[in-house]
């Protein structure tokens, strides 16, 4: 089953992309599709039967729910997805702390992560406004997820996860260029499939 979820995603997040090169209104449908075979992928590989996978669960599901209301074009609806979002990213950190840290790992990548994303930030904050204060924050919470990632595979953690979490923050550097800087459908071209790549990739790490 869990190939099986897997090869849907995929096939889904494919669909998904052309969907949006041709502009088509079954976006969102294809969208949720895609984003509910990655649930499935992680049900399918047992994620209710760790602690670690109660939390990969439960982040996939906030991410879920942040996928619905990025389906929406309406600004009020874009904020709830990035709170949606953020918890998820909480979430994925506290699985991986459940799964042990190595600090030395973990601090290595806390400087190659926080020169990134003072430049992520230095970039992004002359677009976003009176938006500053939640993107900001959302920036510093899946800086510390790819942080806590690599720190997790530092003390013995699969690869799927530290590779997972550089995908999902570079999928949101598409999102925050498509949403502040420069809107346009390269950004969904390359975001998708990265965001979804990285999603499947976190998903099997519960049966690891």
């Amino acid at each position: 089953m869990t190939t099986a979820f897997v090869l849907f995603t995929i096939a889904a997040t494919a669909l998904l992309v052309w969907t949006e090169v041709a502009a088509s209104p079954a976006h969102r449908w294809v969208k949720m599709a895609a984003s509910t075979g990655f649930i499935g992928v992680a049900v399918a590989s047992d994620a209710t039967s760790t602690t670690f996978g109660r939390f990969v669960l439960g982040a996939l599901v906030l991410s879920w729910i942040g996928d619905l209301l990025l389906t929406y074009d309406d600004r009020k609806a874009f904020t709830a997805g990035l709170v949606s979002f953020l918890l998820g990213h909480v979430a994925f950190s506290v699985g991986f702390g459940v799964l042990g840290i190595e600090w030395v790992v973990a601090l290595g990548a806390v400087v190659v992560v926080a020169v990134i994303a003072a430049f992520v930030w230095r970039w992004l904050s002359p677009h976003v406004g009176d938006m500053a204060a939640p993107v900001a924050a959302y920036v510093g919470v899946i800086s510390i997820m790819t942080v806590m990632a690599f720190g997790a595979f530092g003390a013995g953690a699969t690869v799927l996860i530290p590779v997972g979490a550089v995908l999902f923050f570079v999928s949101d550097m598409f999102v925050a260029r498509n949403q502040f800087v420069a809107p346009g459908l390269v950004n969904r071209v390359w975001g998708l499939p990265l965001y979804y790549g990285a999603q499947i990739l976190l998903a099997l790490s519960v049966a690891h």
